[in-house]
C-alpha cells in the first residue's frame, strides 16, 4: 500500500514541476498583477496533492502524453467525460493495483517509499517542533492594544498565529510610527495568508524530494508579500507610495516559518514593485482573469 501511494506521489510530483515551472514563467511578465499572479500557485499545489483530474483536449498533458508520459482512466461517467491520473514514469503494467514491469522497480520503489514516509514524519514533527516553540516564544509578548503585541525576542515585525493571529512588533518599535507596518500586517490577516503559508509547508514536506517543489515555495511565499504590499496600496492610494516604500527600508529583516513577516521577501523586488504600482482598470482586470483562468484550464487538466 505505502508503496503504491509512494507511486502516485512520484509521478504528481513530476507533474507539478511541469507546470510550476510555467507559472515560474508566467510570474515574470511584470505587466500581470502580484495580487492575481499568487493564485496561479495554487495550480502546481493542487498537483501535489490532488491524483486525478478532468481530461481535456486543450491541456498541456495532451500534448505531453503524445511524447513522455500517458493517462491513466480512474473515472468515465459520460463518453465524453473522464477523469484520469497522470503516470510520468510508466513503470507497471497495470496500476490498481500496481503491478512492475520488471522486479527490480517493485524493490526499488518499495525502499524508496519507506525513505520516503520517514522523511516526511521527520519534516512534519520539526515543523511540529517549531510551531511548539514560536507559540511558547509568544507568551513572552507584551500586549499594546488590539491585537497588537511587542517582543524583544523578534527582529521584524509579523503575524502570528492562525485561529488567532496576533501582530508581533518586535521591543524597538515601541515608541515608532507603525501605521504602515500594522497595516501590512492585517491585510495578512483578512487574507488568511498564515494558513496558505502553513498548506504550503505541510504539502512540500510531502514531495521533500523534488527540489522544484522547494523553489516553488520560495516563489509562492515571495509573491504573497507583493500581493500584500498591492493590496496595501489599493487602500493607502498612490500617493503614499513612497512613504510606504521607505519603512520597508528603515525595518529590520527576519525570516519565520509560521508568520507572514513585513520583510518577509527581497526588499529590492518589493520597493520596485511599489513603486511601479498602477490600479487596474476595469478592462485590465477582466483581461488579467481571463487570462489566468485559462491557464488553470490549460496546466490542471489532464490530457484526453
Amino acid at each position: 500500500m505505502l508503496q503504491e501511494v509512494f507511486y502516485w506521489i512520484f509521478n504528481m510530483s513530476i507533474t507539478a514541476a511541469i507546470t510550476g515551472v510555467f507559472v515560474i514563467l508566467i510570474r515574470r511578465v511584470k505587466k500581470i498583477p502580484r495580487r492575481l499572479v499568487v493564485f496561479l500557485w495554487a495550480i502546481p499545489f493542487l498537483r501535489m496533492t490532488v491524483p486525478f483530474g478532468l481530461n481535456s483536449p486543450y491541456s498541456l498533458m495532451s500534448l505531453l502524453c503524445k511524447i513522455t508520459t500517458k493517462s491513466i482512466i480512474v473515472y468515465q461517467p459520460f463518453g465524453d467525460v473522464s477523469f484520469s491520473m497522470m503516470n510520468s514514469v510508466m513503470a507497471a503494467d497495470t496500476y490498481f493495483p500496481i503491478t512492475y514491469k520488471v522486479d527490480i522497480l517493485e524493490d526499488i520503489f518499495g525502499v524508496a517509499s519507506v525513505i520516503w514516509i520517514i522523511v516526511v514524519l521527520a519534516v512534519i514533527l520539526l515543523l511540529g517542533i517549531t510551531y511548539y516553540v514560536t507559540v511558547r516564544e509568544m507568551k513572552d509578548s507584551v500586549h499594546l492594544g488590539e491585537d497588537i503585541y511587542l517582543l524583544e525576542k523578534i527582529m521584524s515585525p509579523a503575524v502570528y498565529g492562525i485561529i488567532k493571529p496576533k501582530i508581533i512588533l518586535p521591543a524597538s518599535y515601541e515608541n515608532t510610527d507603525t501605521k504602515f507596518v500594522v497595516l501590512h500586517e492585517k491585510m495578512h490577516i483578512a487574507s488568511w495568508d498564515n494558513l496558505w503559508r502553513m498548506i504550503a509547508f505541510l504539502i512540500v514536506a510531502v514531495h521533500w524530494f523534488n527540489p522544484f517543489c522547494w523553489w516553488f515555495l520560495k516563489e509562492f511565499l515571495e509573491d504573497m508579500e507583493l500581493s500584500c504590499d498591492e493590496r496595501v496600496l489599493i487602500k493607502l492610494g498612490p500617493n503614499q507610495a513612497k512613504e510606504y516604500a521607505l519603512s520597508l527600508l528603515e525595518s529590520k529583516q527576519g525570516a519565520t516559518i509560521f508568520a507572514s513577516a513585513f520583510g518577509g521577501a527581497k526588499i529590492r523586488m518589493r520597493i520596485e514593485n511599489i513603486l511601479s504600482f498602477e490600479k487596474m482598470t476595469m478592462f485590465s482586470f477582466v483581461m488579467f482573469v481571463t487570462l489566468i483562468g485559462i491557464v488553470f484550464c490549460v496546466l490542471l487538466t489532464n490530457g484526453g
